[in-house]
C-alpha cells in the first residue's frame, strides 16, 4: 500500500489524463446503454420455454401480440364508436409488420357497448418490436370521447423501460441534492463535499460504459438501469468520504505526500477489504441462471470494482493536486472529538453495555415479526405506475373481456404428445384419462380441451368426432387443439393468484408419469420454475457469502469472534428489514396500497447489503484496531474508535440511505420496494447494530475479542513491553 501510495503522488498527473480518457470514452457508451435493454430480466432456460417453442412452431401461435382497447363516453352513440374503430383498422390496413391483424368485428365477444378490443400478433419477440411500436403510435389516433390505447407485452416491456429511466431522473435529482448537504455537513466545507460527489458520477459512468459493451454477449434487463447507480452512487460516495475524511485528519500533522501515504495505508486498505466484501456479496447471485440475477451480479460487481479503484487511484491523485486547498470554501466549523456528542455517546454505551445490548436486540426481534408473513410474487404489469395508459388499458380489457376464473395468472398450458396419432385407440384412452384427471382435481376450475369444445363428454364418441366429423366443425377445434401426435391442453386452477399452491400443482404434475409425454408452460410453470431455481440456488450463494466474509474479516482484523460477530448481526438486522417491508408493503401501512413482495427484493437486498454493511464493520473494528494494538485497553480502543468513526459512518449512512432510499419515491413497485429496503437495511445497520450492538458486545467479551488461534497471549507479553 505504500509503494502504492508513492506511485500515485509521483504520477498524479498521468492518472488524472488516464480518468478523464476513460469519462470520455465509456460516456459514450454509456448514453446508449438503454437502447440495448430488454424486459425485466426473468428469463430461465426450462421447460416453461420448450412449451412457448413448440406452441410457437406446432400451434401457430404468436410470439407476441399487442392489444388495442377501445373506449367510449356515454356522450359519444355506438355508431360513432364503430365508425372509429372502423376508420382505425382502415389505417391499419397499410401495417404490414403484423402477422394478422384481428378486428372487433372479426370475432364475437370482442365488442361491447362501451368497450371493444383488437389484436395484431407478430412473430418477433416482445423486446424487438421498437420500430413496430414507435409506427402505431403515428397511426393510432384519438378523438373527443373516443380513446384507443396499445398494451400487452411488447407495451408494458418498453414502458417499463421508459418508466425506469424516469425513476433514475428522479431519483437523482432528490438525492444528489441532499447527499451534497450531508458531505457538507460531513466535512464543513464544498471542496470536500464535492469531491464525493464527483467519485461517485465518474463510477457510475464509466461502469454503465463498461456494461453496454457486455450487451453483445449478455441479454440486459431494463433494472439494471437503477440498480448500477443506486449501488455505485452509494458505494462510491462511502468510499471517498472515508478516505478524505482520513486524509483530512492527516493534514493536521503531516506534509500532503506524507498524507496520502498515510491515508492509502489505512483507509484504502479499509477500502479494499469492505469492496471486497460487496462483491464477493453480489458474485452469490452467479449461481442463480436468471437474467435478472445474473445481470444485477453483472452491475453491480463491476461497479464495485470500478469504485474502489476511483478511490484508490483517481481520488488519491486529485487530493495530491488539492493538497491544502481541500479544506477551502469552509462554511460549517469542525467539533473538537473529545468534546462532540459521539464522545459522549460512546462513553454511555461503553458505561452500560448489558442495557444497551438488550434495547437493541429487542427491537431487533420485534422487527422480526412480520418476516412469517412475506408473500413473494414475480413482477409483472403492477409494477409499471398506476397512471400508465398500458397498465390501465391491460386493467380494462380484463376486467371487460376476461372471466375472472380465465385469467392468465391462472392457466397451465399442457401438450401432451404421444407415439402416434392422438386420435389412434390407445393414445386417446390415455390422453382421455389424464383429462378427465385433471377435471377431477379439486384444485382445478376448468380444463379447456376438446371435449369442452365439442360439447362432447363420451370418450369414444369424441374420437369418432375427431375422426369422420363435419369439417366445417371440426376444423377450428383441430387448429386450435391438435397437431397430429400432440394435443393441447388449457388447465385453470382455483388456487387464487401467485399461489404457492398453483405452483406446487404443476411441480406435483411435472413429475408424474402419465403414460404419454408432457410438456407445461403457461404463467404459473413460469412462476414454478423460477421459484424452484432461487429456493435451489440461493443457499449456495449465501454459503458462499458467509464463508469467504468470515475468512475476510478474519484475515483483515486476526480474530475469531469480531468476525462472527458481524456475520450474526448483519443477519439478525436483515432479518428485521424484511419484516418492516412486510408492514410497509405487503400489509399496506404509511399510505402505500397493500402489494406483494416482489421476488428479487429478499435475494437482493441481502447480497448487497450483507457487503455494504460490512462496510461499516471494517470503517469501525479497523480504527478499533488501531487504537487496542496501541494501547491494549479494549474498553479505551472501543470508545476511541467510536467517536471518530460515529460521524462519518453516520454520515456514509445518511448518505446511502439518501441516495437509495430516493428509489421510494419512484413509480416501478420492484425498485421502490428495492431502494426502501435497502434504506431501510443501512439504517438499522448504522445505528442500532454497528453504533450500539457491537459496541456494547465489544465492551462485554473485552479482550477476547481479539483473540485468533492463540495468538492473543502473544500479543499481549509483546504489548507488555512497549509503552502505552
Amino acid at each position: 500500500m505504500e509503494k502504492l501510495a508513492g506511485s500515485i503522488y509521483r504520477n498524479r498527473k498521468w492518472i488524472l489524463l488516464f480518468w478523464i480518457a476513460a469519462i470520455l470514452l465509456f460516456g459514450l457508451f454509456a448514453q446508449k446503454l438503454p437502447s440495448v435493454l430488454r424486459g425485466n430480466g426473468f428469463q430461465f432456460k426450462g421447460e416453461y420455454n420448450q412449451t412457448r417453442k413448440l406452441l410457437e412452431e406446432e400451434f401457430g401461435q404468436p410470439k407476441s401480440s399487442i392489444i388495442l382497447v377501445f373506449e367510449r363516453r356515454k356522450t359519444i352513440s355506438a355508431n360513432e364508436f364503430q365508425q372509429f374503430i372502423q376508420d382505425t383498422f382502415n389505417r391499419l390496413n397499410n401495417f404490414d409488420s403484423a402477422r394478422d391483424i384481428t378486428s372487433p368485428f372479426d370475432r364475437k365477444g370482442m365488442l361491447k357497448s362501451h368497450y371493444a378490443y383488437g389484436l395484431l400478433t407478430f412473430d418477433k419477440e416482445a423486446e424487438s418490436l421498437g420500430a413496430e411500436i414507435a409506427k402505431l403510435k403515428m397511426i393510432l389516433k384519438n378523438q373527443p370521447g373516443l380513446k384507443v390505447t396499445m398494451t400487452g407485452e411488447p407495451i408494458i416491456v418498453q414502458d417499463l423501460n421508459v418508466a425506469s429511466q424516469e425513476d433514475l431522473a428522479k431519483a437523482e435529482m432528490i438525492g444528489l441534492p441532499i447527499a451534497l448537504v450531508v458531505l457538507i455537513l460531513a466535512f464543513g466545507g464544498l471542496v470536500a463535499a464535492a469531491l464525493p460527489i464527483v467519485i461517485g458520477v465518474v463510477s457510475i459512468l464509466i461502469t454503465m460504459g463498461t456494461v453496454y459493451l457486455f450487451s453483445y454477449r449478455v441479454d440486459l434487463t431494463i433494472f439494471i438501469l437503477n440498480i448500477v447507480p443506486m449501488i455505485g452512487l452509494a458505494l462510491s460516495i462511502d468510499f471517498a468520504l472515508l478516505f478524505i475524511n482520513r486524509y483530512k485528519e492527516e493534514l493536521l500533522t503531516n506534509s500532503i505526500q506524507g498524507s496520502i501515504e498515510v491515508t492509502v495505508k489505512t483507509a484504502g486498505r479499509s477500502i479494499i477489504f469492505s469492496g471486497l466484501c460487496v462483491f464477493i456479496g453480489l458474485s452469490g447471485l452467479w449461481f442463480i441462471k436468471i437474467d435478472i440475477f445474473q445481470n444485477v451480479a453483472l452491475g453491480g460487481m463491476l461497479v464495485v470494482l470500478i469504485s474502489v479503484l476511483s478511490a484508490l487511484t483517481f481520488l488519491p491523485a486529485l487530493l495530491s493536486l488539492l493538497g491544502q486547498r481541500i479544506n477551502q470554501l469552509s462554511i460549517i466549523g469542525v467539533i473538537e472529538q473529545e468534546n462532540s456528542i459521539w464522545n459522549r455517546f460512546a462513553k454511555l454505551v461503553m458505561n452500560h453495555p448489558i442495557i444497551m445490548a438488550f434495547l437493541a436486540l429487542a427491537i431487533l426481534l420485534a422487527g422480526l415479526v412480520p418476516v412469517r408473513q412475506m408473500v413473494l410474487a414475480i413482477p409483472g404489469t403492477d409494477s409499471l405506475p398506476a397512471n400508465y395508459p398500458s397498465r390501465l388499458a391491460l386493467e380494462t380489457f380484463q376486467k371487460q373481456f376476461i372471466a375472472k376464473d380465465k385469467q392468465d395468472d391462472k392457466k397451465v398450458t399442457i401438450i401432451l404428445k404421444t407415439n402416434g396419432s392422438v386420435t389412434e385407440s390407445n393414445n386417446f384412452e390415455k390422453i382421455s384419462a389424464i383429462i378427465h384427471t385433471f377435471e377431477k382435481d379439486k384444485r382445478v376450475n376448468t380444463v379447456n380441451s376438446p371435449f369442452t369444445a365439442s360439447g362432447i363428454r363420451d370418450d369414444e364418441q369424441l374420437n369418432q368426432f375427431l375422426q369422420k366429423g363435419n369439417p366445417a366443425q371440426l376444423a377450428p377445434i383441430k387448429h386450435y387443439f391438435i397437431r397430429n401426435n400432440k394435443m393441447l391442453v388449457e388447465v385453470y386452477l382455483n388456487t387464487g393468484e401467485h399461489s404457492s399452491k398453483a405452483r406446487d400443482w404443476v411441480k406435483e404434475w411435472s413429475q408424474k408419469r402419465l403414460g404419454v409425454q408432457a410438456f407445461f408452460g403457461g404463467p404459473i410453470k413460469f412462476e414454478q420454475e423460477i421459484f424452484a431455481e432461487i429456493y435451489q440456488k440461493a443457499p449456495y450463494g449465501l454459503f458462499l457469502i458467509l464463508l469467504s466474509t468470515l475468512v475476510i474479516l478474519m484475515a483483515a482484523f486476526r480474530s475469531i469472534l469480531i468476525p462472527l460477530k458481524a456475520i450474526l448481526m448483519n443477519v439478525l438486522s436483515l432479518g428485521c428489514t424484511f419484516g418492516m417491508v412486510v408492514w410497509i408493503f405487503q400489509q399496506g401501512h404509511l399510505g402505500i396500497e397493500p402489494v406483494d413482495i416482489a421476488l428479487i427484493l429478499p435475494v437482493f437486498v441481502f447480497t448487497l447489503v450483507f457487503g455494504l454493511s460490512m462496510d461499516y464493520e471494517v470503517f469501525l473494528i479497523s480504527r478499533i484496531q488501531e487504537f487496542y494494538y496501541q494501547t491494549g485497553d479494549n474498553t479505551l480502543a472501543t470508545i476511541s474508535g467510536l467517536t471518530l468513526t460515529s460521524k462519518i459512518i453516520t454520515s456514509a449512512a445518511a448518505i446511502m440511505i439518501v441516495v437509495t432510499g430516493a428509489f421510494a419515491f419512484t413509480g416501478v413497485m420492484p425498485v421502490k420496494q428495492l431502494g426502501v429496503g435497502i434504506a431501510m437495511a443501512i439504517f438499522i445497520d448504522a445505528t442500532i447494530v454497528r453504533m450500539v450492538l457491537v459496541p456494547a458486545l465489544m465492551r462485554l467479551l473485552g479482550d477476547w475479542n481479539w483473540w485468533f488461534f492463540g495468538n492473543y497471549f502473544n500479543r499481549q507479553r509483546n504489548r507488555s513491553k512497549k509503552p502505552a
